[in-house]
């Protein structure tokens, strides 16, 4: 009933369903293989935050950024979705809430992506680069992590190409990065 009601109207719909749901914030990054220590530190503290303001983290569910967002989040008190591309769940990191296993292999990048409401960049290589693109091409809010390195430092303030569908924003802070995300997305307000 109710989607009949609003078809004509889809962004009344979009405002329901966001404000029925909590926000869903995905953090990307470097893998296991390469993350940094600074790296690390910055993604938990990302974590504390995002469960700080009541949202949902999503990650890629291995180890890393994903692995130290995931665990900032835990013991914070906030829920967290790893979505792996593996089919098996012991691939997922220890802190991951709920585990999607897709089986499906890195295409799962389409799903963390079109998943979430804004992505935060912490670091990364060219997996990051590719979830950056996904929500780049549906105008999702992109915000890096200035000084966390990779990816994230080389595209802050830019487009990811010349149809400036949206720009990378740069913070220098996990607490401004989540903030941030959030007043992108309409959850806060600016202050």
């Amino acid at each position: 009933m109710k989607k009949q009601f609003y078809k004509h109207c889809p962004s009344k719909v979009d405002q329901m369903s966001r404000s029925m749901r909590r926000i869903q914030l995905l953090v990307v990054g470097y893998g296991q293989e390469i993350c940094t220590p600074k790296a690390y530190d910055i993604a938990y503290q990302v974590g504390k935050e995002v469960a700080a303001h009541d949202a949902v983290l999503l990650t890629g569910g291995l180890g890393g950024v994903m692995e130290a967002a995931a665990k900032g989040v835990k013991e914070a008190g906030g829920i967290s979705v790893g979505v792996i591309p593996y089919e098996d769940f012991s691939h997922a990191n220890p802190y991951s809430d709920v585990v999607i296993a897709t089986g499906i292999g890195f295409a799962r990048n389409y799903i963390t992506a079109y998943s979430a409401d804004a992505v935060i960049v912490v670091g990364g290589g060219v997996g990051t680069l590719i979830e950056m693109s996904i929500a780049y091409q549906k105008k999702k809010p992109i915000i890096t992590l200035l000084g966390s390195g990779g990816i994230a430092d080389e595209y802050a303030g830019k487009s990811l190409d010349e149809r400036k569908l949206t720009t990378v924003i740069g913070e220098d802070s996990p607490r401004k990065a989540v903030k941030r995300a959030l007043l992108e997305v309409g959850h806060i307000r600016s202050s």
